[in-house]
């Protein structure tokens, strides 16, 4: 009876540390999981901001090309009158 008693103390003791290893580990990976959240709301942070800034950057461009075709439409009506003066 006594060697029944002190078996289910050891075993109770071995399941109580495993049981305290497996806690420790799950806190160690919800604590990774809450990093890993954050981080990820970071890049997608990031990610819209650079996407904005490359369609502003898109739009600026091309507002300045749609100038320049306009510049050079001016341009070539000019010369185009000139030349058809001179003939």
């Amino acid at each position: 009876m006594e060697y029944a008693i002190t078996l289910n103390v050891v075993f109770g003791s071995v399941i109580s540390l495993l049981l305290t290893v497996v806690a420790y580990f799950m806190k160690q990976l919800h604590s990774d999981f809450k990093k890993m959240e954050k981080d990820l709301t970071e890049v997608k942070t990031m990610a819209l901001l650079i996407k904005t800034e490359f369609k502003n950057s898109y739009d600026l461009l091309n507002q300045k090309v749609d100038y320049l075709e306009h510049r050079v439409n001016i341009i070539e009506q000019k010369n185009f009158k000139h030349s058809s003066n001179e003939k």
